[in-house]
């Protein structure tokens, strides 16, 4: 494919990685500028998703439930599992290269002297194909922390932070409270604000109240509560009674639908949904990496958990679907994560371990990770692998009748199980 510099979009991808000397640059500045160059106003209705966890399901619930409602969505996700058209969706497909290429194009022309990070890039080049498409509403979801982030250089008309708990500790402080404060950095004065965290710090709070958003808590404000096979959401000024029940999996799901639904009330004026768009987005909604099930006899289970919050919801799901045989675990995870907490999170659900080395430059050494390991399992066998695909066909080689498997621990891990996966197709 041509383009305008004669780049692909992998020649693009590769260059973004070396442009700015760091991989990660907090602040809003630079970005601000090159946003400001480009004209980028959006006119249409912007929703902002942030949290320690959460985030990509309350995306694809805000997606689903707009879409069966009749709007022509926009939304930015990060990071990505395959490729990286999966970050830029417009109407439920994909961007592709040439529209990725063609705004990069844009944004390296307007940027002059101004470096931008992979991540700044990118979300700049998603705010342009979102207005030269002309979509109806726009789902942003945070990368890192929310008040220097760079989608944070766009004011949502309601921002979400689905959850607080320690993560990116290197950016973001090492306690809730001070994580808690660059969460809520991307609530706006007056404007809607929802926070799905049941515990929210009080750093988060004070500074909703301190600005004046208009602050919405689950538990307070907002409710969800499961009955049976539905389950009823309670806001402010709306009841919906019997509703379908999420179809991803885990009890803390029902925690991030009404989030989104939350949000949507809050911009109903704007944004109205009915309650049957409610039930099927409810219903289609998809985060790849999830609790995904991607086969069967015996089951394998991909999760992106790799923080201690994430690891107990993780560890509640696999207690709320269990099995007649063992829970074999496949783990490979980055240098930066809490591997002690996170095996604190999981250990009495697991019976047998294999370590890998995921595919990335800031990975945890297999045998190292196996070593942390060592100190949660127990009685648990832990075996060490060089790659997840070989401690994968190691544990299908392990499996009894009724086993299942689970891989998690970081995006890369559950990545490369997809990407062999394709490849056997």
């Amino acid at each position: 494919m041509l383009t305008r510099s004669g780049l692909s979009l992998a020649d693009w991808l590769a260059r973004l990685e070396q442009l700015h000397p760091s991989a990660i640059e907090l602040g809003l500045d630079r970005v601000r500028r090159v946003k400001d160059a480009l004209g980028l106003a959006p006119a249409f209705p912007l929703i902002i998703v942030g949290g320690t966890n959460g985030k990509g399901s309350t995306c694809a619930y805000l997606e689903a439930i707009l879409s069966a409602a009749g709007y022509t969505t926009g939304l930015y996700t990060s990071p990505h599992l395959l490729r990286y058209n999966e970050r830029v969706r417009i109407a439920g497909a994909e961007a592709s290269d040439a529209d990725l290429v063609a705004a990069f194009e844009k944004i390296d022309a307007a940027r002059g002297a101004i470096s931008l990070t992979y991540f700044e890039f990118g979300t700049l080049g998603a705010m342009l194909q979102f207005i030269d498409a002309g979509v109806d509403v726009v789902i942003l979801e945070v990368g890192l922390g929310g008040r220097l982030d760079a989608v944070n250089v766009f004011d949502a008309d309601v921002a979400i932070v689905t959850s607080v708990d320690l993560d990116h500790m290197d950016y973001l402080g090492d306690t809730r409270e001070q994580i808690g404060f660059e969460k809520a950095g991307i609530y706006r004065a007056g404007r809607p604000a929802i926070c799905a965290d049941p515990a929210p710090p009080a750093s988060l709070l004070e500074h909703a109240r301190h600005i004046g958003a208009d602050l919405h808590c689950v538990n307070r404000d907002f409710s969800a509560r499961r009955e049976g096979d539905h389950w009823v959401y309670r806001g402010p000024n709306t009841t919906w009674p019997g509703l379908p029940l999420p179809a991803m999996a885990g009890a803390f799901q029902l925690r991030n639908a009404a989030a989104a639904v939350m949000a949507l009330e809050a911009v109903r004026e704007r944004l109205p949904v009915s309650e049957q768009a409610i039930c099927q987005g409810l219903i289609a909604a998809r985060a790849p990496g999830r609790f995904q099930r991607i086969a069967r006899a015996p089951d394998v289970i991909l999760d992106v958990a790799h923080n201690p919050e994430a690891a107990r919801a993780l560890a509640a799901t696999l207690r709320e679907q269990p099995v007649a045989g063992r829970t074999l675990a496949v783990v490979g995870m980055l240098a930066d994560k809490d591997a002690a907490g996170v095996f604190a999170a999981l250990h009495n659900d697991i019976d047998a371990w294999w370590t890998c080395t995921p595919e990335s430059p800031r990975a945890q050494d297999a045998a190292a990770l196996a070593a942390v390991l060592r100190d949660h399992a127990g009685d648990a066998p832990v075996s060490v692998q060089p790659d997840v695909n070989m401690a994968l066909a190691e544990a299908r080689g392990a499996v009894r009748e009724g086993d299942r498997i689970l891989v998690f621990g970081s995006f890369y891990t559950v990545a490369a199980v997809l990407d062999h996966a394709a490849t056997q197709q």
